[in-house]
């Protein structure tokens, strides 16, 4: 596996990695395997899966425990698999929450399976993750092309065997009635890696000032947003003694007797409907007589969204919401929750620590006359509001976990690591300073404490056969094939990125037209403009030594005009079309057009396309070069947005958050290299919880102004410091200013 040396030399291209073997893996435990039949019953059977290197295998029993049983499924996992979280959904009166396995380019190959927990989900997803990585790996050095091509790529949809109906309509029903009783097994996986603190990194207007500590937890207030009239952005934040998988499944269990324990407002909760399985709507009771002196019971309805983000950290948003289901009941006054949000992440494992920890942080906004005398530590009627009740969950919480000290162990696991092979300090460092801070590429301001807490039986037998400390880095893989994917270059920058030998090209933006026009000043709407680099931390020159960022600067590419389209489905391949600004006479005269195309997923669909401009050549060599002329493994592997809500509505700010997403990982990315440019189009509804999210966006894009980045991730020191690409400003746009396309 290639990697910088000392000297700063560095192996090229194929000889990386000759005589270093890439890690061995396994991963197994128990899963659910969803799916319906061919006269659409569904079934849920209870299933062993077994996953090494890139082979994944199904059985029906654990092979640990009868070596001789055969698997029901085999496969292999390709660089072309992909997975997406489904949430959580009801199968036989439980809840399980659901991954779903389908093939880019081959859409009959697909499936799910499901997982007792969302911690779970999680780590099958890691594995999943690392068996590609794998497969792209091993792709990238061209020893498995002719084998792929021999092997068969895992399948879990249903497969039916015609002959197992031949006696007649009674036993085909017999066979596909429904589900099996759902067996609350957990699986045993785990996997090594983990995550560190929160690290944010885009500028705020968040002042945090910690104004008392109670029970425990520290309760912080927004000065900032204080100076207002709107009220007051508070937040109660605690440290607790659990694994963030753990704290996230208590949070949202339903069970009354649980929530009793840590619970003194929301005792007793009801599920009136599930959209999907990251949204869902709920009815709660409470009895308030322990508040106020009025005894008469309360009751409310409020919708759920949760998601958790690249980083693993869980994000749930509670809005207050009406439901037919669920209209004013006799004896009951109907009362409207405080919009609220739960965020939980992990903390970083301390060499004294004896066991998982995470951050917890309930934050709402409250308009409470006797919060300043509160504050203030005079004595006020605040203590029997129910801000005050939701801002003690998270003291709840820390307690109940700490009476239940059963609750902090993870499952036992039956996952097995071995002979991993030796990997390059430079490689060791890399993965470290991946965990710390990937996805989290923002400016903040965030002036709180915190950082410093910081198949059923029909199934076939006959498919083909498929650091630092000491810890196991799982993500050195994907290091390795962004590493082979280079050859060995200069040390460049944002000034050797585009060929300086070469004379600049005139770029007039007035020759370039939009149908979304450009801001000329501030106070504009339904406009966009082309901020600078500031407001976005990036990766110095010395990041792989001490992971230190830098503020960024101004965009290597110009930003040339934006296009706000509709359509009845996604729009592909824009700059192919001959109104595109790409097909004009000065758009062939660029020497590089960058086209990115945001497909939103809406009713109807819409495209945010954003156009870039160079002024010169693209650099042989460079690292823009690899990325434009690379393949699309390499392009998913390092293509990085950056979103920054720069004003809006609170809640969508931390919905939305400042952490940076590598797109090809988390949604799917089409590229259409030709001529001059790079279109690359984002589907960001091939996502659930970038659909989730998106939708929450859109419900408030006229009142927001939301910033974004792109930029190539730098992993090598040669690579360092990164460059802006290109950033954008949305000033509060319209839908329908949309054109159709």
């Amino acid at each position: 596996m290639g990697s910088s040396n000392g000297d700063g030399s560095d192996r090229e291209g194929s000889d990386a990695g000759s005589d270093e073997r890439p890690m061995t893996f396994e991963y197994s435990g128990w899963v659910y395997h969803l799916g319906a039949n061919s006269i659409g019953h569904e079934y849920c059977h209870l299933r062993f899966l077994f996953l090494k290197g890139k082979y994944v295998r199904m059985y029906k029993r654990d092979p640990h425990e009868d070596p001789d049983i055969r698997p029901i499924r085999k496969g292999v996992i390709g660089h072309t698999l992909m997975v997406e979280e489904r949430g959580c959904r009801k199968v036989n009166h439980g809840d399980v929450y659901v991954l779903r396995f389908y093939n880019r380019l081959d859409e009959t190959k697909k499936g799910e399976i499901a997982c007792a927990t969302a911690g779970e989900a999680r780590k099958w997803m890691e594995a999943f993750d690392q068996a590609k990585q794998l497969a792209e790996y091993e792709l990238s050095r061209g020893s498995s092309r002719c084998k792929l091509n021999i092997e068969t790529e895992i399948n879990l949809e249903h497969r039916p065997r015609v002959r197992r109906y031949a006696h007649g309509l009674k036993r085909l029903i017999r066979i596909g009635k429904g589900p099996e009783t759902l067996l609350r097994k957990s699986s045993d996986l785990r996997s090594d890696g983990y995550f560190d603190g929160d690290v944010t990194d885009a500028i705020e207007a968040h002042e945090w000032k910690c104004i008392r500590t109670v029970n425990g937890i520290r309760i912080l207030e927004d000065v900032a947003s204080s100076k207002s009239d709107k009220g007051f952005l508070v937040k109660a934040v605690g440290v607790v003694d659990a694994s963030l998988d753990t704290v996230f499944e208590v949070v949202c269990s339903l069970d009354r007797h649980q929530r009793y324990e840590w619970d003194m407002l929301t005792g007793d909760l009801e599920l009136v409907d599930s959209v999907n399985g990251h949204f869902d709507v709920l009815y709660g009771t409470y009895d308030p007589k322990y508040m106020s002196r009025w005894h008469s019971k309360r009751d409310f309805v409020f919708s759920r969204q949760w998601f958790r983000g690249q980083d693993g950290a869980y994000t749930i948003l509670q809005f207050p919401t009406i439901h037919k289901k669920r209209p004013p009941k006799s004896g009951y006054q109907r009362t409207k929750m405080i919009p609220s949000i739960w965020e939980i992440r992990r903390l970083n494992p301390s060499p004294t620590s004896s066991g998982d920890k995470c951050l917890v942080t309930q934050m709402l906004e409250i308009n409470s006359s006797g919060w300043g005398k509160w504050k203030k530590h005079y004595h006020s009627k605040f203590e029997k509001t129910i801000p005050y009740a939701l801002l003690c969950q998270v003291a709840g919480l820390r307690e109940y976990f700490g009476a239940n000290p059963a609750l902090t162990v993870d499952s036992p696991t039956a996952v097995d690591h071995s002979k991993f092979s030796n990997v390059s300090g430079a490689s060791g460092e890399l993965e470290d300073s991946e965990t710390n801070d990937e996805f989290y590429d923002a400016i903040a301001a965030d002036m709180s404490l915190e950082d410093e807490d910081s198949d059923e039986s029909d199934d076939s037998d006959n498919n083909d056969e498929l650091s630092k400390g000491g810890k196991v880095k799982l993500k050195n893989v994907s290091w390795a094939i962004a590493n082979l994917a280079l050859k060995k270059s200069s040390a460049h920058g944002t000034n050797t990125e585009l060929d300086a030998q070469v004379p600049p090209t005139d770029v007039d933006a007035s020759q370039f037209h939009g149908s979304m026009p450009q801001a000329k000043a501030e106070t504009d709407t339904n406009c966009w403009a082309a901020p600078s680099g500031q407001g976005f931390m990036i990766r110095g020159k010395t990041y792989l030594k001490d992971f230190s960022k830098v503020m960024g600067t101004d965009p290597l590419l110009k930003l040339l005009a934006v296009d706000w389209f509709t359509a009845d489905k996604n729009m592909d391949r824009i700059a192919l079309d001959p109104k595109c600004l790409v097909q004009s006479e000065a758009g062939k005269k660029l020497p590089f057009i960058f086209v990115i195309n945001l497909q939103v997923p809406a009713k109807p669909n819409y495209s945010l396309v954003l156009y870039y401009g160079a002024d010169r050549p693209i650099n042989e060599g460079s690292l823009l070069s690899k990325f434009v002329d690379g393949t699309d493994m390499f392009r998913d592997a390092r293509f990085k947005l950056i979103p920054s809500i720069v004003e809006g509505y609170w809640m969508v700010k931390r919905a939305v958050g400042t952490k940076a997403c590598l797109l090809g990982k988390a949604v799917t990315c089409k590229y259409l290299r030709q001529d001059n440019f790079l279109e690359i189009d984002v589907d960001i509804g091939s996502s659930s919880v970038a659909r989730s999210i998106i939708g929450l966006v859109l419900g408030y894009v006229t009142s927001i102004v939301v910033d974004l980045a792109i930029l190539i991730e730098a992993r090598e020191e040669k690579e360092l410091p990164e460059y802006i690409l290109g950033t954008v400003r949305l000033n509060r746009f319209r839908l329908d200013s949309a054109i159709p396309f």
